[in-house]
C-alpha cells in the first residue's frame, strides 16, 4: 500500500458535546485502537480529507502525544446532509495479524470490445481484500485487452498477489457492455449480408 503521514492530537472530552465543538473548529474526533489501549484523539479535516476523498489506499504513519503509530483508516462517519467527516475510526497494525482495506482497481491495455463499440463498465471500483500489511499491494491492476462485448472478469478469475479478495468468486468485478451503436452495426452488417446472399442466389436462378 502507499503509505502517507498524519498527525493528530490527543482527545480529553469523549461526549457528544465535546465532539461538536471540535467539529465547530474544523477537527474530526477520532479513536485508535487494535494495540494495548485505545487512543482518542483529533485531526485537521482538510488534511484528513486529502487521505479520504481520493481512490488511493494508505497505510498511515500517524503521529499523536508524541508516539508514531502504523495504522490505517478502518471506518468512517459521515454528515447525511453535507458529508463531511464526523469520525474516524483508525487500526493500528500488527506484523502478524491481517487486515482489511479495499483497494482501487485499474485497468490496462484497451479492450478488443470497446474497439468494436462496446463500453466498459466497472462494478468494483475498489476490491475488499485482507491480507499482512506488508504484502498487499498499492492497487488491483487488471489487463482487459481480450475482453470482447458481452465478456466479463469476475473475482474468480483474479490473482492478487500478497492477499485474498474477500468477495464471492462469482461476483463480476467488471464487463464490456453492448452498447446501441454496436447493436446497429451489427444489425447493419447482418442485412448487408443477406442483401449479398439474396444477390448471388439472384445471379444463380438466371443462370
Amino acid at each position: 500500500m502507499k503509505t502517507a503521514s498524519l498527525s493528530g492530537s490527543p482527545r480529553e472530552g469523549v461526549g457528544k458535546k465535546g465532539a461538536s465543538g471540535l467539529r465547530a473548529k474544523g477537527l474530526v474526533p477520532g479513536v485508535l485502537y487494535g494495540g494495548a489501549e485505545q487512543v482518542h484523539f483529533h485531526v485537521n479535516e482538510i488534511q484528513l480529507n486529502k487521505l479520504v476523498f481520493t481512490p488511493e489506499t494508505y497505510r498511515l504513519n500517524f503521529e499523536v502525544g508524541g508516539t508514531t503509530y502504523d495504522c490505517i483508516i478502518q471506518d468512517i462517519q459521515f454528515h447525511p446532509v453535507t458529508d463531511r467527516i464526523v469520525h474516524i475510526d483508525l487500526l493500528q497494525i500488527m506484523a502478524d495479524k491481517p487486515i482489511r482495506v479495499k483497494l482501487p482497481v485499474r485497468t490496462t491495455g484497451t479492450s478488443e470490445g470497446v474497439r468494436n463499440g462496446g463500453r466498459l463498465h466497472v462494478v468494483y471500483r475498489r476490491l475488499p481484500v485482507s491480507g499482512i500489511a506488508d504484502q498487499i499491494p498499492e492497487d488491483v491492476s487488471l489487463d482487459i485487452t481480450p475482453l470482447l462485448i458481452g465478456d466479463s472478469l469476475r473475482v474468480s478469475d483474479l490473482t492478487v498477489e500478497g492477499c485474498r479478495v474477500t468477495l464471492n468468486d462469482s461476483a463480476v468485478v467488471l464487463g464490456i457492455r453492448r452498447t446501441r451503436a454496436a447493436m446497429s452495426a451489427s444489425a447493419e452488417g447482418e442485412e448487408g449480408e443477406e442483401g449479398a446472399e439474396g444477390a448471388e442466389n439472384a445471379e444463380g436462378g438466371e443462370e
